[in-house]
């Protein structure tokens, strides 16, 4: 018989599989990170508990390309600044990405908030332009000309946090307890460059950054990274606390209560 491709995979199939995941090469990206402060209010309202402000009310937009082999890859995120505890890191509220292959692994394995977008990074000598945008509006737009090199920084580990859960099968709760999770970046950087430039942000039903307004621009700049994450359980969380803030995840918050019709398959 022919082999079923849906039939289960032997042992050292799967085996092979993971030997070949762990030894990619480093993937380098090209990317505009813009970091601007916010209302302390704002930042506050969309941080689900246990996580908590930090000192200064950031918002970090961070826009790249990245150069995957065969299929170039637009990636980005738009995130607040968070504590869980004593551990500073990111919380994303929203991550465009332009393939599924880097929407369903992030979802499922991190629950990372990625939903499927378009992400531009344009430069024309010293002119910069980045975008991230889903359903033909670009909610996030960062314009500017690069003004001079930085210095590199040194190898550094970067932390986001993220809510992975599973809604009910009966259209409430979850079917499981939620967990917050640590997502530890190990980010290398060999180009970084300057920019003197605006961010901005535009009205949109489905991705409101606008509500995250910029106050004040701390740093632009375009620069070349490669990074590799690993992830933990950092606690289990109330799925009570958790609940108001699932809409985060969805163009459509309806949908997770959408059932299918009685009788049908």
């Amino acid at each position: 018989m022919a082999r079923v491709r849906y039939g289960a995979r032997t042992g050292a199939e799967i085996t092979a599989a993971r030997a070949k995941s762990s030894k990619l090469p480093d993937i380098w990206s090209t990317g505009v990170v813009a970091v601007w402060e916010t209302d302390p209010d704002v930042v506050a309202a969309v941080l689900p508990p246990p996580l908590k402000p930090t000192e200064r009310p950031l918002v970090r937009a961070n826009i790249s390309q990245v150069d995957l082999p065969g299929y170039p890859l637009g990636a980005g995120s738009v995130a607040v600044a968070a504590a869980h505890g004593d551990q500073e890191g990111w919380y994303p509220l929203v991550m465009p990405m332009t393939l599924e292959r880097a929407l369903v692994g992030g979802r499922e394995v991190f629950g990372e908030p990625k939903k499927l977008g378009e992400v531009a990074v344009e430069r024309d000598g010293l002119v910069v332009r980045a975008c991230l945008g889903r359903h033909g509006i670009d909610f996030v737009e960062v314009r500017g000309a690069v003004s001079g090199p930085l210095p590199l920084p040194e190898p550094a580990e970067k932390t986001d946090f993220y809510f992975k859960f599973l809604p009910g099968v009966d259209g409430t709760g979850f079917d499981a307890e939620p967990v917050l999770v640590h997502c530890v970046r190990a980010e290398k950087v060999r180009k970084l460059e300057r920019i003197t430039g605006d961010v901005v942000l535009r009205e949109s039903m489905y991705d409101p950054v606008a509500d995250l307004p910029v106050r004040r621009i701390v740093e632009i700049t375009i620069g070349e990274k490669t990074t590799d994450q690993r992830g933990r359980v950092a606690e289990r969380v109330s799925a009570e606390a958790l609940l108001p803030y699932i809409h985060q995840r969805y163009d459509d918050p309806q949908q997770i209560l959408d059932g299918p019709p009685e009788g049908s398959v």
